[in-house]
């Protein structure tokens, strides 16, 4: 039989030998991928951040000479420093209250558990300034309050005007109305953690108490803080209201010199804007450290500080400069 010619002409070629020699390899540059549309759409953003800076400099109706003027005046620093000091009581309270109604949301009490959920669903169910108006007012419901046995004789009274000053009527309002969200926050934190670790830790043998002290509660961090920093940023911006009390804050304070000086209306808001946008980045540069300190143990390596990225970005450009200097 014979074979086919083109058989016979694969056996007589083989395979080729070692010393055939071959084609010598060339180093070729890698280009990158083509994105039209990312760059249209950075050069649209660029255009109209521009345009909008452009305005916010040129147009006179900001009238920035009188920003200038404004912007450090001692009723404006007295209003910041009424805001700051709102702000820090009911974070503290909040926090505080929002851990212990979550506690009794999670306990196996029955009536800690409904009245729990009672009060997380009461106050966010009502808007804050009416939170604040109520308690304003609250002299004309209780003109004394006391405490002793219910349906019997108080053990003492005292009068409720005289305690309700406007800041604490303005701390009482916000702290009560953050602790219903703080509870969420903080119960959705502990039910994050992974029941392998409580049950780890009741096979210790630990207390309770020390269980979620040294355990649970470090660990639940990692997803309180950043979901409560939230919080906080809205209640730096939701003590403007505090100003429908009597209770001059940094707001309040803009506001009430524009009464007094209506053609700075603008300034002075513009006052307000940027103290706000102060203290609300403030209050974010510390949620990063915080989240980066909680953060070790959970990921193999710490996002890097705005230095570092900064030391990293340094280190690549003079590396690339080097390298198209030695081509």
């Amino acid at each position: 039989m014979s074979e086919p010619p083109g058989a016979a002409v694969s056996l007589a070629e083989g395979p080729p030998s070692a010393d055939t020699p071959s084609k010598p390899l060339t180093a070729q540059r890698v280009l990158p991928l083509r994105r039209p549309g990312r760059w249209i759409a950075t050069a649209v953003v660029l255009v109209l951040a521009a345009q909008f800076l452009h305005g916010l400099v040129t147009n006179p109706f900001y009238q920035w000479d009188r920003f200038g003027y404004w912007f450090l005046r001692p009723t404006i620093l007295d209003g910041l420093l009424v805001t700051l000091e709102v702000t820090a009581y009911s974070a503290v309270l909040g926090l505080l209250g929002g851990i212990l109604l979550a506690l009794a949301r999670l306990s196996r009490s029955p009536v800690l558990r409904a009245v729990s959920w009672i009060y997380v669903w009461a106050f966010r169910s009502v808007p804050l300034i009416v939170v604040l108006l109520f308690l304003y007012n609250f002299s004309a419901l209780y003109r004394t309050l006391s405490v002793g046995v219910p349906f019997g004789p108080a053990f003492f009274s005292f009068d409720e005007s005289k305690l309700a000053t406007d800041i604490v009527i303005a701390v009482v309002g916000i702290s009560l109305h953050e602790s219903a969200y703080a509870a969420e926050v903080v119960r959705g934190g502990i039910l994050s953690v992974d029941q392998g670790q409580h049950e780890a830790a009741a096979a210790l043998g630990l207390p309770k108490g020390y269980q979620f002290k040294r355990i649970v509660f470090p660990q639940a961090l990692r997803s309180i803080v950043p979901n409560y920093v939230n919080q906080l940023i809205g209640l730096i911006k939701g003590t403007s209201l505090v100003f429908y009390v009597s209770l001059l804050d940094l707001f309040g304070a803009a506001q009430s010199m524009g009464s007094t000086y209506p053609g700075d209306i603008v300034p002075l808001l513009m006052v307000a804007t940027v103290w706000y946008l102060i203290l609300t980045s403030v209050v974010s540069v510390a949620q990063f450290y915080v989240e980066r300190h909680y953060a070790r143990g959970a990921t193999r390596s710490l996002p890097p500080t705005p230095l570092q990225k900064l030391r990293i970005a340094i280190t690549d450009l003079r590396a690339r400069a080097r390298r198209e200097a030695a081509v």
